[in-house]
């Protein structure tokens, strides 16, 4: 497995994504915790995951636990593992999203983590959201608390913009690890913040890094070029997608989430996967 940084802690070029594990249309944890697995056999050593990755209210860090678990029954050594939470974020259980993004809420919610994950210091935390009831500075504040605390040993924020990606920075003292935003050929919005982590030697982490590539092959006419690519490479357009994105810069590190192993096998794959400079001229302009 190809390695990329979050900061100085190498991690693979493809991480895996928990979310789809503990949410909506959830697995059980039979199959999750094999997928799991068969991510850490394949070199993924970026998981991330997420205290509202649940579905229940009465089950807040489901995804956490899922993931420790996994980390603890599987035979390699998982002492290489960058697991990444996030907090700022909350699931009444009604399948709504709301925020909360204020110091006391996200102090309580770091050290929740850090219980359900097992470990003194959690190894990447990120505010999840922004909360507009709560100045940026205040939320992204409290992960430099943590760190100076030890509670957490890299700081991340995720759904910015470039003027919150700066003002985390100013307020983390240069110490901004990750910004994780939506990125993918069907959500190319976030385009100037990740080219804003390039300059700044940010990692930059795009969840969702499959939208609008079904595992079912229904690509739809605009993601046709994908399609072909994958053909004449003789690999899966999901695999074409995240070589794409890793090729947008050396700072990408594509989280897609799976809930089967066949899924993260395949993913895994596209770090190997080396594309012409005239197959992303064209898949660029798709």
């Amino acid at each position: 497995m190809h390695t990329r940084f979050v900061a100085d802690h190498p991690v693979s070029a493809i991480g895996l994504g928990g979310m789809p594990m503990s949410i909506e249309g959830r697995p059980d944890a039979e199959r999750s915790v094999a997928t799991i697995h068969a991510a850490l056999d394949a070199g993924v050593t970026l998981i991330d995951t997420a205290d509202a990755y649940h579905l229940h209210a009465d089950e807040v860090g489901h995804n956490e636990e899922l993931v420790a678990g996994a980390l603890r029954t599987w035979g390699g050594d998982a002492s290489s593992v960058l697991v990444a939470t996030k907090g700022g974020h909350l699931r009444p259980g009604d399948g709504s999203w709301t925020i909360d993004g204020r110091p006391e809420h996200l102090r309580a919610a770091a050290q929740a983590s850090a219980r359900r994950l097992g470990v003194e210091a959690i190894g990447l935390y990120q505010l999840h959201r922004p909360d507009p009831a709560v100045p940026y500075a205040d939320s992204v504040g409290v992960l430099a608390e943590l760190l100076d605390a030890g509670t957490i040993r890299l700081a991340g924020i995720s759904n910015a913009d470039p003027d919150q990606i700066r003002l985390a920075q100013e307020v983390l003292g240069g110490r901004l690890a990750s910004v994780q935003n939506q990125y993918s050929p069907a959500f190319r919005s976030s385009q100037p913040e990740l080219d804003l982590c390039a300059e700044l030697g940010v990692a930059f982490l795009p969840w969702s890094p499959l939208g609008g590539i079904s595992r079912a092959g229904d690509l739809g006419s605009r993601f046709a070029p994908f399609a072909a690519v994958a053909q004449a490479h003789g690999v899966s357009p999901q695999q074409v997608a995240l070589a794409w994105e890793l090729a947008q810069a050396d700072v990408v590190v594509p989280i897609p989430g799976a809930s089967r192993p066949a899924s993260v096998q395949d993913s895994v794959r596209a770090a190997d996967l080396l594309l012409s400079p005239e197959e992303l001229v064209h898949l660029d302009a798709a």
